[in-house]
């Protein structure tokens, strides 16, 4: 991770800062000299939107996904658990999904390769002293790309790879991991931590959490919320990171059932009256 703070802080001193409408020259194709070249030894951190695409396009379960095709490094320090991209044990240290025809999950490939080589810094992720977003262009030595003759902007290169989708489920995980909660310099518990590895990367995981537990008992979820989340892994996504804000910052997103409440009140004032008498 050091290397990663270390390249955030070159990108913020040398590199230059590009808005949306500025204008860039690159092309990536069958035909580039460099193609799949950059498919290899790098770090790709994974959203939980990128795994639920992945995980379904490949037809596995969340919890296989990340067993076999991620890694979820941690340390004293981390205040959230992150997931990368597994590369294979060989000497280019290759994407498991890259293949010589190329990518063998291009519809469904995660955000940071469909940017690629666009990069956006932003401010609360390690970069306290950025006001504004930037971004800024990845130029490496291998990369032949920039010598196409394509020329299109920030913006219009990104709705030509998809990223608006990704960016939108990505703002609601971006509001849950800059939250100040974590600003503040507190720290999640081991059970809270493994919570919200649950929640936003083991989708499956949660979906039976929700349903095979007494969750239904104490919380008030309508039925039409019920299917949904039942159905739709983007759905549970987005009502996980509604339990999240409650479960890990006390936030009123979720309804407790008034039977509940009062069973809890009751035995409270049981709890008080026992003191009392003592």
């Amino acid at each position: 991770m050091k290397e990663i703070e270390q390249f955030k802080e070159k990108v913020l001193k040398e590199y230059p800062r590009l808005k949306a409408d500025s204008p860039f020259r690159f092309d990536c194709h069958h035909g580039v000299a460099c193609f799949n070249e950059c498919c290899g030894d790098v770090n790709i951190f994974l959203t939980p939107y990128d795994i639920i695409r992945l995980k379904n396009n490949l037809g596995i379960s969340s919890g296989e996904f990340l067993d076999r095709y991620t890694l979820s490094p941690f340390n004293k320090d981390s205040k959230f658990p992150v997931v990368l991209l597994r590369m294979e044990d060989n000497d280019r240290k290759s994407c498991p999904f890259n293949r010589p025809e190329g990518c063998s999950v291009y519809g469904d490939r995660p955000w940071a390769c469909r940017m690629y080589p666009v990069g956006v810094a932003q401010p609360g992720e390690g970069n306290q002293e950025l006001e504004e977003e930037f971004y800024f262009l990845l130029k490496e030595s291998c990369c032949r790309g920039y010598d196409e003759p394509k020329e299109w902007t920030i913006e219009e290169y990104k709705k030509n790879q998809g990223v608006e989708e990704y960016d939108r489920y990505g703002e609601l995980f971006k509001n849950l991991t800059t939250h100040r909660y974590f600003g503040e310099g507190k720290m999640l518990s081991p059970e809270k931590m493994d919570m919200f590895f649950t929640v936003c990367y083991d989708i499956d995981s949660f979906r039976r959490f929700i349903f095979n537990s007494s969750f239904f008992d104490k919380f008030e979820v309508d039925g039409e919320t019920r299917t949904k989340i039942k159905e739709d892994d983007v759905e549970l996504l987005k009502f996980g990171y509604q339990w999240l804000r409650f479960a890990l910052f006390g936030e009123k997103t979720m309804t407790i059932r008034q039977d509940v409440l009062a069973d809890r009140q009751a035995e409270v004032g049981n709890r008080a009256g026992e003191g009392q008498a003592s």
